[in-house]
């Protein structure tokens, strides 16, 4: 693809979402893999005046690889960081080393030109964030949240004593020290892990399968997947499950709600768990977000046009915000695919 469309998504998240000024030292870092979409967040910069350096190496193995020592080295001394990869860096102690220097992080694995041109990328980032930051408050200030579906889904948990992401993954870090994913839109949290009772019917997209062609229905009993049932799909998750070898891959430890309106369901978890009309949960780690699991996963599973209530208030019913909430009619949308 040529640089020109997706200029838009670039543009939006290096003068919008990051504030990048003249004068300040910005850093690409990208992979063979990603090398065209970093190019165009190179020109944006150039077009906001400020001189960045890129630097490309190969595409790590696995996610939290940690990046050559020059690129270490680099992260280190700069004030802006655009995370263009294959394969996350989100959880690399270069990334944190940077970040307790001051540096603003954007990550963005495995972003691709869709995202950049017609998807998430391109969202109004100061609507995304208020209405981040009033689902993070609502969260804050909650202690039961219950979820319904249509397609079966029953989930009750308890957020009593836990702290949502704050800030929530809002997509603006223009902050010394700030840093999250991009594209971004979700307001999160870590539930009392024992307290999650119910059924989760999985009907969006679930990682590592992506989007799915049937439901999966997850049984949840004290926090933990009991039964996994579907068709294949359903098969092939509890096959990976059972090969990590890891008990604790099986607990839910992460509820999040998506809060950008130009996400959509494409079997990308990046853009799929930010999608409007959805919630999800994870399965497996959550140290990061003040939970308890220790696991060697982060699995999300993402349920369409939810009823959500927390302590009883409905904050969102069949998968639209109430207007409480969000009075702007523009958050009917139609549902995702």
């Amino acid at each position: 693809m040529q640089l020109a469309p997706l200029m838009k998504g670039a543009m939006i998240a290096v003068r919008d979402c990051m504030g990048v000024k003249p004068g300040e030292r910005v850093l690409v870092v990208t992979d063979t893999g990603k090398l065209s979409i970093a190019e165009s967040f190179f020109l944006a910069l150039h077009t906001l005046g400020v001189d960045g350096t890129m630097m490309v190496m190969t595409p790590r193995s696995h996610h939290a690889e940690e990046p050559p020592d020059e690129v270490r080295a680099a992260l280190l001394s700069c004030d802006v960081a655009l995370l263009v990869t294959t394969m996350s860096l989100t959880h690399t102690k270069a990334r944190m080393a940077a970040t307790e220097k001051g540096a603003r992080i954007a990550s963005m694995p495995g972003i691709t030109e869709d995202m950049m041109t017609v998807g998430a990328m391109t969202a109004d980032y100061q609507r995304v964030s208020e209405l981040s930051w009033k689902v993070t408050r609502i969260l804050e200030e909650g202690n039961e949240v219950t979820i319904t579906t249509e397609r079966g889904t029953n989930l009750r948990m308890s957020i009593r004593g836990r702290k949502p992401g704050i800030p929530p993954d809002d997509g603006l870090y223009r902050e010394k020290g700030r840093w999250g994913n991009l594209p971004a839109g979700e307001a999160y949290i870590a539930p009392v892990e024992e307290s999650v009772e119910g059924v989760a019917v999985i009907d969006g997209s679930m990682s590592p399968l992506g989007v799915l062609s049937e439901p999966i229905r997850l049984e949840i009993v004290r926090g933990k997947v009991v039964r996994i049932e579907g068709g294949r799909e359903a098969q092939e998750l509890a096959r990976f499950l059972e090969n990590l070898g890891d008990p604790n891959a099986y607990y839910v430890g992460e509820l999040g709600i998506g809060t950008n309106e130009k996400a959509r369901i494409t079997g990308n978890i990046l853009e799929d768990e930010k999608a409007f009309r959805t919630v999800h949960i994870a399965l497996g780690m959550n140290l990061d977000m003040g939970g308890t699991i220790d696991s060697k996963t982060h699995n999300d599973g993402i349920i369409l046009n939810p009823t959500v209530l927390v302590d009883g208030k409905c904050i969102m019913e069949k998968g639209v915000f109430t207007p409480f909430l969000h009075p702007d009619p523009r958050c009917s949308f139609p549902q995702s695919p």
